[in-house]
């Protein structure tokens, strides 16, 4: 069993066919998907989704590039999403991105600390975007972790081996992309191979960042074998170990997620 950790089902091209694209996933061992929230206008479109197939989960939150439109969110907004299905499982895409200027930093940083405090108070992962921004990411979050605790995802994480270690230190579980599998990704490939199992997650970011051999291609859940493959090979472990590992990683992340087939009700234990 495979769990892609983090894609995009509201987005075309998948959102034009995803009935064929989540029965792909499935045939390739793809048995979970957790569809993100980036902004607010969309998310009635995640939850009409995670409505429709049993398979797939959500998350409520707003991507760092949207934060300019959403400077007045609050905690209590964030959680009063999160509280519509029992299906949405997380906080996020929320962190901070200063490698493009599409919001300002002040405003990023606010809606950031938003979203971990709704974290903090559901007791929910929170899923951390953060490029160009590895100081001021892992200085929020620890300074956030001294006065309560809460659980973090670090996705499509491609940032330093030192950041990664860091980020282990605050207990924090880290996501991999088909990034990882890029000819020009050998230091990100080497900082996977070193860090524990039992911390990775893998993602596609679907439909963006196709892995190796179908990069260039629009992206989606059932891409994600190679991925997978490839960190295995590079851990010198089984295809189905890595897999399960991950899947169990998921789990111990996110609850225990079981839908009973042909009955309309979810368990859903969190721990």
């Amino acid at each position: 069993m495979i769990i892609d950790s983090h894609c995009n089902l509201t987005y075309e091209p998948m959102s034009n066919s995803l009935s064929e694209t989540i029965d792909r996933a499935n045939q390739d061992g793809v048995k979970y998907i957790l569809t993100i929230s980036t902004e607010d206008k969309s998310y009635n479109k995640i939850l009409n989704i995670i409505t429709k197939h049993k398979r797939v989960f959500g998350t409520y939150g707003i991507h760092p590039h949207e934060a300019k439109s959403h400077q007045h969110i609050k905690a209590s907004n964030i959680i009063k999403k999160v509280n519509i299905n029992k299906k949405i499982i997380g906080i996020g895409e929320t962190g901070l991105d200063f490698y493009y200027d599409h919001s300002e930093k002040n405003d990023q940083i606010n809606c950031f600390e938003e979203h971990i405090y709704a974290a903090q108070e559901k007791d929910l992962p929170i899923i951390v975007h953060t490029r160009s921004a590895e100081k001021e990411t892992f200085n929020i979050l620890e300074k956030h972790l001294k006065k309560k605790n809460f659980k973090i995802l670090i996705h499509c994480f491609t940032g330093s081996r030192e950041f990664a270690f860091r980020l282990l230190d605050l207990g924090a579980y880290i996501s991999a992309s088909g990034v990882v599998t890029f000819k020009k990704s050998l230091d990100l490939a080497n900082t996977f191979r070193d860090l524990p199992n039992n911390k990775i997650l893998v993602e596609t970011d679907a439909p963006y960042l196709s892995p190796v051999p179908l990069r260039g291609k629009p992206n989606e859940p059932s891409y994600i074998i190679h991925t997978v493959k490839f960190l295995s090979d590079l851990k010198k472990i089984s295809f189905k170990e890595f897999s399960e590992t991950t899947s169990n990683n998921f789990f111990n992340l996110f609850g225990k997620i079981n839908w009973k087939i042909n009955s309309p009700f979810l368990v859903v234990v969190v721990r």
